[in-house]
This record gives C-alpha cells, structure tokens and sequence, in this order.
C-alpha cells in the first residue's frame, strides 16, 4: 500500500466516525440548521491529516485503529472548528475553504460562529465519552493534552500572534517560529503524542513523538507558506497569494523560496531523526514526513 492509499484509507475512516457523530439524534436534536452547518465544515473533504498521525503514533504504540477513532475524531473536530472560525470576515476572510464556500458563506456569519463552538464542544465530549473504555488517566491525559494545544498557549495564541503581525513590520524569525510553532504546530505535535497517551507509554516515547510532531508541525506551515506563493488556488482548495497581499511576514517572505526551502529541508531531518528510537516501526510516519515536505495542496 502507499502512503497515499493508507492516508485514504485512514481518512475513509475518519469520515465514517465523524459522520456517525454529527447527527442531530446523536447530538440532543439542536437546530437542523446548525447541524447542517457542522457538517458542511467537517464531512466530505480533507486530508484528515492530523487524524492520521493520532491512528498511526497509536499503531506505532500498539493501539488498534478502532480503539484510537474517537481520539482521532475529537482532533479533527477540533481543527474543523479552528477553520471555520479563522475563515470569518473578522480573521482571515476567506470565501473557499477545501475547494468549498466557507461556512459564513453557506449560511451565515452567526451560525458560522456557533457550528465551531459546536465542533470545538464536541470534541472534548468525545473524548470524555472514552473513560469507560481507555480509563479515566488516559481520558485526563487527552483532555488536558488537546485543551493546552488548543487554547491560549497554543493553536488560539498563534492566531492572535499572526492577526497582531499583520499590522507589524521588522519581524525575524524567531517571531515566526513562535506564530507557527503555535498556531499550527501545536495541534499536530498533540496529534503525534496522542498515540504515546492512548497507550499509557513511558515518557521517552511522548517526548519523541512530541519532537516528531513539532518538526512536522513547522514543516507543515513552512510547505504552506510556500504552496500560498506557488500553488494552484484550484488545486490547494483556497485562495493563495493572501500572505503578500497583506504583508505578513513568513519564512518565504524574510528568507524567499530558497530560503525556505532549506529551513524546511532542515525541520524535515529534524523530523526524522526524532523517530530513529522506533526504528522501521515508525517508517509510515516518516513517509508523513515527505509527504508534508513535498505537498501541492
């Protein structure tokens, strides 16, 4: 199987969970509309990718892929909601999100705004839903673990950082590093560590996984500021060239393409390295990596 396969597979699912999730019987009947709204912004397209890494660090650990679904589940509704929500005219005012009209666009900015504080409640009413079958330390491990990736120390300060830079000049990059490292690194270092929590493994395993997913995470956005300078709007599913029109400052901005290309060469080997502990067992992880390094959308 290839990489591209499995991350499909994986991805199917994914969906299939979520899907079974985000019915209004399953959801204490809220309004139809606003389960319309959830939906339209997590069901029928995606990568799933920091899904991914949850089901593939657990199997690296020896957690079965249905056992780790509903946690790979709660991170996609979790990310799903950040969209929304940075897509509204009050943050990045985008029209296209995964080749689709955003949210606030399909229906409007108020139930835009409530279907991600939805999908951000689910999330943690999934996991808590695990405590009968994973026990109540890994569930608080989760918990605790998804919330500070999530909340004002990570994904939600980054956001600030990056909206307050936009009116910045002079930046260098370690301001960067700190916006990416948060804003999107954060999530998916919580997404590689989760497989360690799942399987109550040792605190060696969480730390190198934890590095994986940082390296990775700095991957990801540096390929995304890239793909905003190169990419095909068609193909990468959203409006690229927005960075420069405001000014903000990235990698490709304050080093060129070249120059970010090198810094993201050099995270990818960093990326790497963190899994040599696992040998050939953690091999599907680092095709994620190449993955992340080579991305046209």
């Amino acid at each position: 199987m290839t990489f591209s396969q499995r991350l499909g597979e994986r991805a199917q699912a994914v969906e299939q969970r979520l899907d079974h999730m985000l019915v209004a019987a399953r959801l204490g009947q809220p309004p139809e509309r606003l389960v319309a709204a959830m939906r339209h912004a997590v069901l029928g397209s995606g990568k799933r990718f920091r899904p991914f890494l949850v089901l593939e660090s657990a199997a690296l650990m020896g957690v079965p892929v249905e056992d780790a679904l509903d946690t790979a589940a709660a991170v996609e509704l979790l990310h799903c909601y950040s969209l929304v929500h940075d897509d509204l005219p009050a943050m990045d005012d985008d029209d296209l999100r995964r080749g689709r009209p955003t949210v606030h666009r399909a229906f409007d900015e108020a139930t835009a705004i409530l279907a991600g504080d939805g999908l951000l409640t689910l999330a943690f009413e999934v996991l808590a839903g695990e405590a009968a079958r994973r026990g109540p330390e890994i569930v608080v491990a989760l918990v605790a673990g998804l919330a500070r990736a999530a909340g004002v120390g990570g994904m939600v300060g980054g956001q600030q950082l990056d909206l307050d830079a936009e009116a910045q000049r002079g930046l260098g990059l370690g301001d960067i590093y700190r916006i990416q490292a948060l804003k999107t690194g954060a999530l998916i270092r919580f997404s590689a560590e989760a497989g360690a929590i799942l399987a109550a493994g040792g605190a060696d395993d969480r730390a190198a996984l934890g590095t994986y997913g940082e390296a990775l995470g700095l991957a990801f956005q540096i390929s995304d500021d890239l793909l905003d300078v190169e990419g095909d709007a068609a193909a990468v599913g959203k409006a690229t060239g927005k960075d420069a029109a405001v000014g903000k400052a990235t990698y490709v901005s304050l080093l060129g393409v070249g120059g970010a290309r090198h810094v993201l060469s050099d995270v990818t080997d960093e990326a790497l390295a963190a899994l040599d502990r696992f040998g050939s067992r953690a091999d599907v992880l680092r095709a994620a990596v190449r993955f992340v390094a080579e991305r046209d959308r």
